[in-house]
């Protein structure tokens, strides 16, 4: 089942975003198996927020724990990441 991942980060900012993601999406495991889709923007509050689509929750764990090292060492507070099952995922091809 499809799980739609929402995180929101406090006090984030673009540029931290910007660098995680960087190492990241250049990290040789990435892009992970189950990975549809991801958006991130500012919250409207003075944090940021994720939200990412995956094949699975179980998909979404694994890639956690691969980027849990680049998330402390760029600083990223720890969160709580919202789990909540996708009825569909429509992606433009």
């Amino acid at each position: 089942m499809a799980v739609i991942v929402t995180v929101e980060i406090p006090g984030g900012t673009e540029e931290i975003y910007r660098r995680t993601t960087e190492q990241i999406t250049s990290a040789p495991w990435f892009p992970m198996p189950g990975f549809l889709a991801h958006a991130a923007g500012p919250d409207g509050s003075g944090g940021w927020r994720i939200v990412d689509f995956w094949e699975s929750e179980a998909a979404f764990q694994a890639f956690v724990e691969k980027a849990t090292p680049i998330f402390q060492e760029m600083g990223t507070p720890p969160v709580m990441p919202k789990v909540d099952e996708a009825v569909q995922v429509i992606l433009n091809p």
